[in-house]
């Protein structure tokens, strides 16, 4: 089995690479999406309940818009919530990486993790594969999402640089162009990847 890290900032298009990888046949765990989910669990809505009070929804669900308001804004607060979700997300990835290794040995398996260098869980993977755009274009691209210039900016610097996270990266993925030529340098890491996979 092969554990890929993959990683970007906001608007660099790592969810459309991680979609591409999963089309040509890897497994793809989104921690966003195991974060989405350990929001909904009781014990972690308590905890930041405790912790920023009351930024859930009237259904008794966390406003992610809420939360995001709060600790986009103040470092200490976005480190106190990171404190709560990630040792759980960690876990959760272990948890689906063991499981797929079990029914399928010889695997790919690509986790896509925004904050992978900064958490330090980059050790964790066989590979890590870095998605690239400048901060001009990820700039635009947030500012066609609808963020505010002042929100994007926020978002942005919220990360690690991308020109630092390079330095991290065995692979670099240059998504500075259309979809066509991104989805080809998909193609050819995916090849690469697989060969690594069949060595080992």
């Amino acid at each position: 089995m092969l554990k890929v890290g993959l990683t970007g900032s906001i608007g660099t298009g790592k969810s459309t690479v991680g979609k591409i990888f999963s089309e040509l046949g890897a497994y793809v765990i989104d921690a966003d999406k195991v974060v989405h989910t350990l929001l909904k669990r009781e014990d972690i809505k308590e905890k930041i309940r405790k912790e920023f009070g009351d930024v859930f929804d009237s259904k008794g669900e966390i406003d992610r818009k809420k939360l995001g308001s709060i600790v986009f804004k103040d470092p200490e607060k976005k480190k106190k919530l990171e404190s709560i979700i990630h040792p759980e997300v960690r876990k959760e990835i272990e948890r689906s990486i063991k499981k797929i290794e079990d029914k399928d040995p010889e695997s790919i398996v690509i986790v896509e993790v925004p904050l992978l260098i900064e958490t330090g869980s980059y050790r964790d993977y066989d590979i890590v594969i870095l998605v690239y755009a400048p901060e001009k274009l990820q700039l635009e691209r947030l500012i066609k999402k609808g963020f505010s210039k002042d929100e994007a900016l926020r978002r942005i610097r919220s990360q690690l640089p991308i020109d630092e996270k390079i330095k991290y990266a065995d692979i670099v993925i240059y998504n500075t162009g259309d979809l066509k030529r991104l989805r080809e340098e998909v193609e050819s890491v995916y090849r690469k990847l697989k060969e690594k996979v069949k060595k080992e």
